[in-house]
């Protein structure tokens, strides 16, 4: 389900902040909060290949058609790399956007666009990550068609606010890669993270999921990874609801206090 796709990918980050402070590159406070946001909004990017996920709603009539293009590429890239052991299957939903491949291509492409598309590049990631944020994490308020004007105002504002933020000097828009032209290449990484928890996600439940794809498992190259199956669950099931939502709020509290060096 989007909520917990999207708490898991905000917990992600803020545990990568953690690892960053304890390796001696500590994110500056708006990195550490528009790589959450980012990454909380990415984790719900992957099912843009299923038209009744939210992340097909979310930009009307655009994403819709978006998303019959990527189910269609995606099922056509499934029948042309299948292997004999791989099933036959009608869509493209959980193949080609569901791998590591995908989250890297976008997540490099997204670091791409942000340093060579200057400010107005910048503010269409973040515009574009905010509004899959606030459908993940305010998945209540933001429900129904009426709500949509007002989701895509709260994410353009936001956006517009965080991006004068990580402006200023020593906010964060040359963390990590800190040579000349290189601000904001970190942009790239919470959008992979955020697949990747997305994928691992989708891993944990009945269906599994190829995240090794092109790599051929046995006779399959679409290899469905995941637990035994006895360790997994239905999406929407109680144990996503009443025990892995719960933890990634815990985990994320922990990764933030850490990162910030409150703990």
């Amino acid at each position: 389900m989007g909520p917990a796709h999207s708490l898991s990918g905000a917990a992600a980050w803020l545990g990568v902040g953690a690892a960053a402070a304890a390796a001696g590159h500590p994110m500056p406070w708006p990195v550490l909060l528009c790589g959450a946001l980012i990454c909380a909004g990415a984790a719900l990017a992957p099912d843009l290949d299923h038209k009744a996920a939210t992340i097909s709603r979310a930009f009307g009539p655009i994403s819709r058609w978006i998303c019959e293009i990527v189910d269609k590429l995606s099922y056509a890239v499934y029948k042309a790399t299948r292997k004999q052991g791989d099933p036959r299957r009608s869509g493209g939903h959980r193949t080609l956007t569901h791998t590591w491949v995908w989250a890297v291509l976008i997540g490099a492409g997204c670091s791409v666009v942000a340093i060579t598309g200057g400010r107005w590049a910048v503010l269409g990631i973040l515009f574009v990550h905010m509004v899959l944020a606030i459908e993940g994490l305010l998945w209540r308020a933001a429900r129904g068609s009426s709500s949509d004007v007002l989701v895509w105002l709260l994410a353009a504002t936001s956006a517009w606010i965080l991006a004068g933020v990580l402006d200023k000097p020593g906010n964060g828009s040359d963390w990590l890669f800190t040579a000349p032209g290189q601000e904001y290449l970190w942009l790239g990484l919470p959008i992979v993270l955020g697949a990747l928890v997305h994928d691992i996600g989708d891993a944990l439940t009945v269906s599994g999921c190829p995240i090794l794809w092109p790599i051929p498992v046995g006779r399959k190259r679409w290899y469905p990874v995941g637990p035994p199956k006895a360790l997994r669950f239905r999406a929407g099931s109680w144990v996503e609801l009443k025990v892995l939502m719960p933890a990634f709020m815990l985990l994320g509290g922990v990764g933030c206090a850490a990162a910030l060096n409150v703990i």
